[in-house]
Formats: C-alpha cells, structure tokens, sequence
C-alpha cells in the first residue's frame, strides 16, 4: 500500500500499463490470487482478446506491446500460450513495426540474485517469440539494471530480442550487487525457486561455459550490467531505429547525462528466410546493437515511453507521445 501512495502523484497523471510482479501474488484463504492488483488496476485484457487481466497486448505509436503473466499458466499447451499464439498471428508488422515483450522475472540474467529462476518459462515459451521476431524484450525482479546481446537460446544471435533488465526503481531490498560469475557467487542447484512453475535449471551444453551452471566472467550474451538504481526511455525513431537510455537516478541533476545508451535496430530482410516473412531483427552484418557512433537516424520519434519496476514488484509502462 505504501508503494501505491508514493506512485499515485505519477500514476494518477500518466497512462500506465501494469503486469504482475511475485508481490502481487498475496495468496489468501479458499486460494485466491491477485486480488488486490485485479482489483486496483486496468488493462486492455478483453479488447486483445485475452481472458485473463494477467497477460493482454496493447498498441502505442508504431509499437505492438505484449505483457505476460509469469505467475500463472506458461506451458505451451495452457491458455496463456494460446492466446499468445493468436495474438502473434494477428500482428501487422506494416502498422506496428516494433514488437515489445514484458513480464516481471528475466529470462537472461547474470547477476546470482533470481539466476535461471524461471528457465522453465523460457524453455516454453523462446521458440515462439523468436520465431514471431520479438525485437525487445523488458524484464524487472532483478533489483539492478542489465542490457543483453541479440540472444536465443544462450547463444548470441542477430535476429534474437534485445533483453534488458530494469528491474532498478528502488526497492526497499536494496540494489542486487553479486554476479553469477564472480568467484564463490554461483548460486547452487536448490537456490532461486520461484514462486510459481517448476524448476529447470541446466548447466550450459557449449560454449566457454559448457558443462557448468555459471560463467566464470561475464557471459557473451551480457553487454552491460550496473548495480544502480534508475529508469529507462525508448524512444523509437521509425521502423527501423530505436533508441534505448537508461539513467542512473544519481546523475538525474547532470545535464544529457545516462548509463547506458544503444540504437537498436530493425532490418528484417537479412533474417532467416525460415522466420515469418513480416519479422523484424537485426542485419547478420551487424552487431546486435548500434552504440551513438555507429547510428545514422532520422530525429522523428513515434513514441517515447519509461519502464519502471515499482515497490510493488510490478512492472509498468508509461506511455506519453511525442510532438
């Protein structure tokens, strides 16, 4: 509740779009779930076509957004995956481009807080954002900031999603400070149960880490990790670039200052023949990310939105249009 009352001056002011967090849980007498995150929030569920306020779509500008739920049903044979596959199909890449995924609890992460916690729901679910050429992907849980490589299955890969973790909006828990791969940080095999599904966790089958559980430094497919506390902006260009800043909430009196800051970018055409021929990614010939030296573009933004993990452990959008 305390959470709520510090967001309500913003919240009340900015369109927000919610997903649950493992906060929101709360489990109560008879079973039940989310009551008060139901209760308090609302989301285009039915208007995209979901049945459940725990996972829905939105537009916004040149963007298609798809939240899910990782706290309810993710198997490929549930309800959730149906839907998702339904609302894929239904995407028109003409009208939004850009294809953005979100849910609370990463998938790709390298710090020892919450590692390979829900590989369960990656091993159910990668194949088909992949496949439906997600091109960003923004997960919370993770009380600190990590942006990843173009990435599928732990194998860096240009027409992979761009992750980034920004988990950082200040959590009474404090900043997580440990990696995976700093000496006596490895979490152990019983470590990082989540809240919700089973547990998969795996040892890596190639690469420098084969046949261990972690890297012993920081894996290929992280490109930068910070133990800070902020916010991140995409601002997207036009279909084919779209720039990605994060602030650290100390420099916020520093003029132009941020973190970390890419282009990401779209060029479908020199993806996998084998994808739907609507998907957008990354060229082969380039590195997954474009850094401000690299990038020509045209300053004509669609849309520029903040990510935030709230107190609650919930992740949220603010969606505002430019000029």
């Amino acid at each position: 509740m305390i959470s709520i009352l510090f967001m309500e001056p913003l919240t009340s002011r900015v369109p927000m779009m919610v997903i649950e967090g493992n906060h929101e849980i709360e489990p109560q007498v008879s079973g039940i779930t989310f009551k008060s995150y139901l209760t308090r929030f609302a989301v285009p569920s039915a208007e995209s076509g979901s049945k459940s306020n725990l996972y829905y779509s939105f537009n916004a500008g040149g963007v298609h957004f798809i939240m899910l739920g990782a706290y309810v049903d993710y198997n490929s044979t549930g309800a959730q995956y149906a839907w998702l596959k339904k609302d894929l199909d239904l995407v028109d890449r003409t009208v939004t481009p850009w294809l953005v995924a979100a849910w609370h609890p990463p998938w790709y992460n390298s710090y020892s807080s919450h590692y390979q916690e829900f590989e369960c729901m990656r091993q159910e679910m990668e194949a088909i954002l992949y496949q439906y050429g997600v091109d960003i992907i923004f997960s919370g849980h993770v009380h600190a900031y990590e942006r990843m490589n173009r990435v599928y299955n732990y194998t860096l890969d240009p027409c992979g999603p761009v992750y980034i973790i920004v988990g950082d909006g200040g959590n009474i828990e404090q900043v997580d400070v440990d990696f995976a791969d700093d000496p006596g940080k490895c979490p152990s095999a019983g470590d990082n149960t989540p809240e919700f599904g089973g547990v998969c966790h795996l040892n890596f089958s190639s690469g420098p880490a084969k046949g261990q559980f972690c890297w012993n430094r920081q894996p290929d497919w992280s490109a930068y990790r910070e133990s800070s506390f902020g916010h991140g902006i995409l601002e997207v260009m036009n279909s084919t670039y779209a720039l990605w800043t994060w602030h650290r909430n100390q420099d916020v009196y520093n003029e132009d200052s941020h973190g970390d800051q890419i282009y990401i970018v779209r060029q479908p055409e020199l993806c996998s023949k084998t994808l739907k021929p609507s998907i957008a990614q990354a060229p082969s010939s380039l590195p997954p990310s474009l850094s401000l030296s690299e990038a020509c573009f045209h300053h004509h933004s669609l849309l520029i939105f903040s990510l935030y993990s709230l107190l609650i452990g919930a992740l949220s959008l603010s969606l505002c249009h430019s000029a």
